[in-house]
């Protein structure tokens, strides 16, 4: 429950601390003093979007802090834990600062957040109902949810919304594919023609320049046999051969070393030569047999290059790049492939559909469930506030292919008295009997939920008298299970109340600037005040005694 509630500089609200009791909380005051700015301030806190012109005129900046008391919340602890947003274990701290530039901070807890997180941590917290939601209540999509948060199934809704346009996803998928198949099928031959061609041609590598090597050999055949066969005559086979020549100088070398050691190194580099010389040799005459092949492997290698040459040409690319064509017509060919695997997207379209119905009909039985609940309920309270004999329903139009919000249409409608037909709830109530019927089912559906702080913000406009009263009876009775404000203009509903909180707006007399205080009454304020709004701008002895009977009256039904 909201327990303080910290202003500065907000609008007309220079610095304002309000704490905040259990049960049943007024808030009223004269027409404009400022009511709705408590409002504005607490929506802040809860992620609302801000801007400088609510910043107090001639300050910097204004912050708006709401502490809560979340003992009674594990799922709001469980969510700070997840988030590394922990604060004190059993409160939580909601801080909003505007600054002139324009800039905004959201904290949790002293943690910077985003206004995402910080409408996250408010869901937990607070549910605002603002004095036009009995015009919200027109639409369907409304009404559907305020049924889901009535039946605890505003979770299980968003499951099945993710699950339907999961399932739309995969559809749409499905339907591309069998697009894509039908556009695709001449790029598929193409592409299979062009690999069956350069599997085919079986181009590996370095097979390119492999047969660029051989046919440059083969072409100079008879030069290199020439040369071969000179070299090798030259250095071993002639007469005056080189490795004979050398041989013998280093025999002759070798005779003279008795007479001069210095030789020595002499002898050792011929020898050395010599070694050289032979294993030139033998990789000569190793040359020469290699040169000894097949004529007819020329012929083959000129071919096998006419070949390549002629694929090359056909796909405008160089002869050395074609395996690697290959490679990506094989890659674009699979791709196609698995893109179009029809088959695995129906049956994967066909999961998601079920999952879908499985949990749409889950959530149609407990919207069912929990339509005649609270179709009872609010039957009832309508023949409390003037509305006798009236009938309330929640009806349910199937959807043959469910949407994103479940398998029916949800509707709710109205007789609003004895002997009329049920009708919309848009065509069947006046404006008053929308406004009863409005607030009695934000109330029946508060009941249900899990928020511990309901704020109603005039949603009594259009009522009075008796039926005033027991509005204020029935927020009164909302208050013993929640923290509950509701802003007034009633004296009835503001009798009821266990804490009454006055807005005034007076003139600074030192900035001349208007300001807007609050302040919780007294017993005495309370009677002056009520006797106010019973009166108007004259009170009288008479309405001060109807305002003290009226509280009277008010504590005896809570005792």
């Amino acid at each position: 429950m909201l327990r303080l509630l910290s202003i500065s500089n907000f609008v007309i609200v220079d610095r304002l601390e309000l704490e905040f009791s259990p049960g049943f909380t007024v808030l009223t005051g004269e027409t404009g003093a400022g009511k709705s700015i408590m409002i504005d301030a607490l929506s802040l806190t809860l992620g609302e979007r801000g801007d400088s012109s609510q910043i107090r005129q001639g300050c910097e900046r204004a912050e708006v802090s709401a502490l809560f008391d979340i003992e009674a919340l594990p799922e709001l602890r469980d969510w700070l834990d997840q988030h590394d947003l922990q604060g004190d274990p059993d409160s939580c701290i909601l801080r909003r600062v505007l600054d002139a530039s324009g800039r905004s901070r959201a904290l949790i807890n002293g943690h910077a957040v985003t206004l995402q997180q910080l409408r996250a941590a408010g869901e937990y917290l607070i549910a605002i109902h603002s004095q036009h939601a009995h015009q919200a209540l027109l639409q369907k999509t409304a009404q559907r949810d305020l049924l889901d948060a009535f039946a605890g199934s505003s979770e299980l809704a968003h499951a099945v919304k993710a699950a339907f346009q999961n399932w739309r996803n995969l559809q749409q998928e499905r339907v591309d594919c069998e697009q894509q198949l039908s556009a695709s099928q001449e790029k598929r031959e193409q592409l299979e023609w062009q690999m069956r061609e350069l599997s085919e041609l079986n181009l590996t590598a370095n097979e390119w320049e492999t047969l660029q090597t051989d046919h440059s050999r083969l072409s100079n055949l008879a030069g290199l046999l020439e040369t071969t066969e000179n070299g090798i005559a030259l250095l071993s086979e002639n007469d005056t051969a080189a490795v004979t020549q050398i041989n013998a100088v280093k025999n002759q070398l070798q005779a003279m070393l008795e007479y001069d050691s210095q030789l020595q190194t002499v002898v050792d580099l011929l020898d050395s030569a010599q070694i050289q010389v032979q294993e030139g040799i033998y990789e000569l005459r190793h040359y020469r047999q290699q040169l000894d092949i097949d004529p007819q492997y020329l012929q083959e290698i000129e071919q096998r290059i006419t070949a390549i040459h002629g694929i090359a040409r056909k796909y405008r690319i160089a002869p050395e790049t074609l395996p690697q064509m290959l490679e990506d017509v094989r890659t674009e060919l699979e791709s196609l492939e698995s893109g179009g695997n029809l088959a695995q997207l129906t049956e994967q379209e066909q999961a998601a559909q079920a999952a879908y119905r499985k949990l749409a009909e889950k959530l149609s039985a407990k919207r069912r469930k929990a339509g005649k609940t609270m179709a009872k309920a609010v039957t009832e309270a309508m023949q409390t506030i003037a509305m006798a004999g009236g009938q309330f329903s929640v009806t349910f139009e199937p959807l043959t292919q469910g949407n994103a919000s479940g398998l029916e249409q949800v509707e709710f409608q109205v007789a609003a008295h004895k002997g009329l037909t049920l009708k919309p709830l848009a065509k069947a109530a006046s404006g008053g009997e929308l406004s009863r019927i409005s607030l009695a089912i934000q109330v029946i559906a508060s009941q249900a939920g899990s928020v511990p702080t309901l704020v109603f913000d005039e949603v009594d406009v259009g009522i009075g008298g008796r039926v005033a009263e027991i509005v204020g009876r029935l927020l009164k009775q909302l208050g013993y299970s929640r923290q509950v404000m509701c802003i007034t203009h009633l004296p009835q509903v503001a009798a009821a109340g266990d804490q009454h909180l006055q807005v005034t707006k007076s003139e600074d007399p030192g900035s001349r600037q208007i300001q807007s205080r609050i302040k919780t009454l007294g017993d005495n304020e309370r009677v002056d005040e009520i006797a106010r709004m019973l009166g108007g701008v004259k009170m009288t002895e008479a309405t001060r005694k109807h305002a003290a009977e009226m509280l009277r009256n008010s504590a005896a039904e809570k005792a």
